[in-house]
């Protein structure tokens, strides 16, 4: 049994004096356990409204969404969700971030420390555990958001986009570091990214959506070997499976493109 199902989900807004917009189309996927599944597609094809619903941040229109065999309706300990933009609280150190949902746990004061030193060393941000976000990097940040939701020991990992604020430096840093925490935690992981190179330097699994209202396109098993250093997107099997995901996508970012002209007009 997988470890998320999804089944035939629709997503639809209701707009005032028009005909509801239809986000969502019958989208089925399937997640297994300890996967690594990405989801990739053209800009505002329903990428990040379908990870809302796996999140419960939002219902669906129609279909079934189940996680270990059981109905998705709310958000729950069990998805640890990591936004794009920065979603520290402010007024919280490092180490109070990342324990703020083991104290909402009643986690006792010594497994607390036990877990938060864990996550502080997995992320490399020890030095870092008393400072407060203001004081942090974007990328700094972003690895305290990983640590918070890993730390709730959630059965699935949901990311939206995570890296695409950071410059291409400190991003190519946070896939290896992902790819690290990942391979050591084996925590099932759905995760959402405008950008083939890491879809495919992290996926065991990716989906292609299409523009809106967003479908599943294509399913491809990505069989680079692991580990996957950033080398290997100058590999030829990459670049081969780089150029394959590029053909799929670049008709519906065409279609994507006309279809916010014809809006806008």
């Amino acid at each position: 049994m997988s470890k998320l199902s999804i089944r035939d989900v629709e997503l639809r807004f209701e707009r005032r004096g028009r005909p509801p917009l239809l986000a969502l189309d019958r989208i089925s996927l399937d997640v297994a356990d300890k996967e690594f599944a990405v989801i990739v597609g053209p800009s505002g094809c329903g990428k990040s409204s379908l990870l809302y619903l796996v999140a419960g941040l939002n219902r669906p229109s129609g279909g079934i969404m189940l996680l270990d065999g059981k109905p998705i309706d709310e958000p729950d300990r069990d998805r640890g969700m990591v936004f794009q933009s920065y979603t520290l609280f402010p007024w919280l150190t490092v180490r109070d971030n990342i324990a703020f949902g083991l104290k909402i746990q009643g986690k006792g004061a010594a497994d607390q420390q036990a877990i938060v030193d864990r996550y502080l060393a997995e992320v490399g941000l020890e030095s870092f555990a008393d400072a407060y976000p203001k004081q942090l990097s974007g990328g700094m940040m972003q690895r305290v958001a990983l640590a918070r939701a890993m730390a709730n020991d959630p059965q699935i990992l949901l990311m939206d986009e995570p890296f695409g604020a950071l410059d291409s430096q400190t991003r190519v840093m946070m896939q290896q570091l992902l790819l690290h925490v990942w391979e050591h935690e084996h925590k099932t992981v759905l995760f959402v990214t405008h950008d083939i190179d890491e879809a495919l330097l992290l996926g065991d699994r990716l989906y292609v959506m299409t523009a809106r209202p967003g479908r599943i396109k294509e399913r491809l098993h990505v069989t680079l070997p692991r580990p996957r250093p950033v080398e290997m997107t100058m590999s030829p099997e990459f670049l081969a499976l780089k150029q394959r995901v590029l053909g799929l996508l670049q008709e519906e970012v065409t279609k994507s493109i006309g279809l916010g002209r014809a809006e806008a007009g």
